[in-house]
């Protein structure tokens, strides 16, 4: 691997530096207090060619690969990490699954107006009875004709009220077969499909999180993604990817809350001196410092495999569960280190602390992930 930084990645990072001093970080404690969705911003994202760095330029895209990504959200989540979660959710999961697994009508149909953020991108797996359990899933597709109606709820969903198209899992076949769900794009407006009830939570308060609704939704037998049955096994290989994604959420928030509390251990005087002079701080920055560099080699390996096209089963789940421990672990100490400013909105550091906790859950918990790592160990 090369551990330098590409010239794209130069001129992403730059360029998401530049727009976020203007764009993100005078508005972030207002959003976050609010529990304010800004899409207006990921339209404008979208036109910096943020919201489909993967997608092929054929389709409108920016047609980079995962290191540009992984560093795109990086940064973004450095800024804000709501914001690199929609932008996260949007890229590798809508966005992702209809370019790995849509036909060339249905990519010529959605990715160009999802690359530009012209249309928001949701993606329905979760439901309230069924966490990590999706294979229990009460969504059901019933075919009628060319039509399937489909009946259900859908909750955690990212721009689950927002968004302008959803890849939905509904099950087509018998209760925990792991071929009986299949994966349907479903268009906002549709007759039967709407937004439920927002979330109110405890961290990435500006990304909309809220229920899906289904009541006799009919969409068209043309809306199938791949194959009827294929849409759990899809699901797992989008999930491959998106640990990805949350990796790299989680090294730019724990990246943000190390690069906070430097600055701020050099600035804040105790008994006439720096706190960076005390080895009790000093000793934190240097075992954050380790996490942080640890889980940047993580993910950047799994990045590398992604972009090799080799299975990343494994090193996606140790980026994500590895990043995402780190992220807290970090967020934690950054809090500490500011003490009683580290308990207060005046910094960034408590909402990085906040923010950080859904790394540990969104998109396979962190036992998730053990399990998926023990499970490729043990194979070998």
């Amino acid at each position: 691997m090369n551990f330098n930084m590409n010239e794209n990645q130069r001129m992403i990072a730059e360029m998401i530096q530049d727009f976020g001093a203007k764009e993100i970080t005078p508005f972030r404690k207002e959003w976050d207090d609010n529990q304010h969705f800004p899409l207006e911003l990921f339209k404008k994202l979208g036109e910096l060619g943020l919201m489909g760095v993967l997608v092929p330029t054929e389709y409108g895209g920016s047609g980079f690969g995962y290191f540009e990504y992984v560093t795109a959200i990086a940064e973004l989540s450095k800024l804000d990490p709501s914001v690199g979660l929609s932008m996260a959710a949007h890229n590798s999961l809508c966005t992702g699954h209809i370019m790995m697994f849509g036909n060339e009508e249905q990519k010529k149909k959605y990715l160009p107006k999802l690359a530009t953020c012209e249309w928001l991108g949701a993606w329905g797996l979760t439901e309230p009875n069924t966490g990590s359990d999706a294979g229990n899933m009460r969504t059901v597709a019933k075919k009628e004709g060319e039509y399937y109606i489909i009946n259900g709820a859908k909750n955690f969903i990212t721009h689950g009220v927002s968004g302008d198209v959803a890849v939905v899992i509904a099950r087509t076949g018998e209760v925990g077969d792991s071929h009986g769900m299949t994966a349907f794009v479903v268009e906002k407006g549709t007759p039967g499909f709407r937004g439920g009830r927002k979330e109110d939570k405890l961290g990435m308060r500006a990304s909309e999180t809220a229920e899906m609704i289904f009541e006799d939704c009919k969409v068209h037998e043309s809306q199938i993604l791949g194959e009827v049955g294929e849409g759990f096994i899809q699901s797992m290989k989008i999930l491959d990817g998106g640990r990805i994604s949350i990796a790299a959420l989680s090294l730019g928030i724990a990246q943000g809350a190390l690069e906070a509390s430097i600055q701020y251990s050099q600035e804040r005087q105790q008994f006439n001196q720096p706190i960076s002079r005390f080895q009790g701080i000093s000793f934190k920055l240097a075992d954050m410092a380790t996490q942080v560099e640890a889980a940047s080699l993580l993910t950047f390996k799994a990045a590398d495999l992604k972009n090799k096209g080799e299975k990343v089963t494994l090193a996606g789940a140790q980026a994500k569960y590895y990043a995402s421990e780190v992220a807290v672990s970090v967020s934690n100490e950054a809090v500490q280190i500011f003490g009683g400013y580290g308990f207060t909105k005046d910094y960034p550091v408590e909402k990085y602390y906040r923010d950080s906790k859904l790394c540990t859950i969104g998109e396979g918990t962190s036992e998730i992930q053990k399990l998926v790592i023990s499970r490729e160990v043990l194979k070998k």
